[in-house]
């Protein structure tokens, strides 16, 4: 087994003891991103403008691993108000199209920096 890690200056850089994503023979393991803006690595405001910055945020690190969210097969979404979970359907129309992933919606106390939302996912690439 060779790990492979993947980082990229789009998406914010790890805060912790994490990398951005480790692929595996194909199989590629994204980090949960929250709406971190990568250049200020201050979280946007507001839940509508999160969800954007998360699934951006994403997108950069699949594509620094040579894929795309077309290639995410599970996403998982952490929401502190599972309320705005009807936002999150709407905004992820934006980035995947049919057939959709699966996807996990779970809702939390709190996440870090007092984020509102985070994802993270599992993508193949060359399936």
């Amino acid at each position: 087994m060779t790990k492979t890690i993947i980082s990229t200056p789009h998406a914010p850089a790890a805060i912790g003891t994490y990398s951005q994503a480790v692929a595996v023979n194909g199989t590629v393991y994204l980090s949960g991103q929250i709406g971190l803006d990568p250049v200020s690595m201050q979280l946007v405001d507001g839940i509508d403008a999160q969800i954007v910055r998360v699934f951006d945020n994403l997108q950069a690190v699949a594509e620094a691993a040579g894929g795309s969210l077309a290639d995410v097969v599970k996403l998982t979404v952490f929401l502190t108000d599972l309320g705005n979970f009807a936002k999150v359907n709407e905004v992820m129309g934006r980035y995947f199209a049919e057939p959709y992933p699966a996807r996990a919606a779970v809702g939390v106390a709190s996440l870090p920096r007092g984020a509102l939302v985070e994802a993270d996912a599992v993508l193949v690439l060359g399936g």
